[in-house]
């Protein structure tokens, strides 16, 4: 049986995402506060069993602890980050595994937005969650890792099976698509908006999201491409000199 994932939104623009294997076992993916989940966890008489956080931040493990004193879940994060995550139970790094009944979840590295951010990796279900370092259409700001950090923990999302699924941490795609249109104008892209548009006015989400469409449209993974860096005008420039540059614009966007 696969592994259903349920889209929560939570605060402004969060989504946390609940993970529901055949039984009604479950786990959650960065559960930004108690009420919403617990309000779906109660509609659909779960069991939850686990809480997964991809980082420290407060909009994604702002309901840890009241989730895991009302049902008694595990607390899965970062090893390296175990003193930043709220009641943390099971301390995991790159390379190893989540397990959940029959299905494994792989600990990937991605720093950037934290210097202890990690993905999830559900390879069996072609799943990923990114949290802030892979978004629909673009990627998280870097507050606490360098560059560098973000540009080599996008490539390895990057280079995950193009029919990954991916879950990231925020309803972003709207804005991080108008920014990319201006930075250059593409047809598809355009398209790509109109379609945005009549989602957002339906109140439904654009995630997930797949590798394969974010290898076509997403310019942050796009700063190895010679047409790329011809748009831009920076043929000359390397690699990370692009995507540094194209961060700094959507800084400032």
């Amino acid at each position: 049986m696969s592994l259903r994932v349920e889209i929560i939104p939570c605060r402004t623009d969060n989504y946390s995402y609940m993970c529901i294997d055949s039984e009604n076992n479950a786990f959650v993916v960065d559960p930004s506060e108690f009420i919403p989940v617990d309000n779906f966890i109660k509609k659909n008489n779960l069991n939850l069993k686990y809480i997964l956080n991809t980082h420290h931040h407060f909009d994604h493990v702002g309901g840890n602890i009241e989730l895991k004193e009302k049902y008694g879940a595990k607390i899965v994060g970062n090893k390296n980050d175990k003193d930043r995550i709220p009641g943390i139970d099971i301390c995991l790094i790159e390379g190893e595994f989540f397990k959940f009944n029959e299905y494994k979840a792989e600990i990937i590295d991605i720093p950037g937005h934290t210097i202890g951010h990690i993905a999830f990796h559900i390879q069996s279900e072609n799943i990923v969650f990114t949290g802030d370092t892979l978004f629909s259409l673009g990627c998280g700001r870097i507050f606490e890792g360098t560059p560098e950090m973000m540009y080599q923990s996008l490539n390895k999302l990057k280079n995950l099976p193009e029919n990954t699924r991916v879950y990231c941490g925020h309803e972003y795609t709207l804005n991080n698509a108008l920014f990319l249109e201006s930075v250059i104008k593409d047809n598809d892209l355009s398209e790509k908006i109109e379609s945005l548009k009549e989602l957002y006015e339906k109140k439904q989400p654009s995630i997930p999201t797949t590798i394969k469409a974010e290898k076509k449209l997403n310019f942050f993974l796009k700063s190895n491409e010679e047409n790329f860096k011809n748009h831009l005008n920076m043929n000359k420039a390397n690699d990370l000199e692009v995507f540094t540059y194209l961060r700094h614009l959507k800084d400032t966007f």
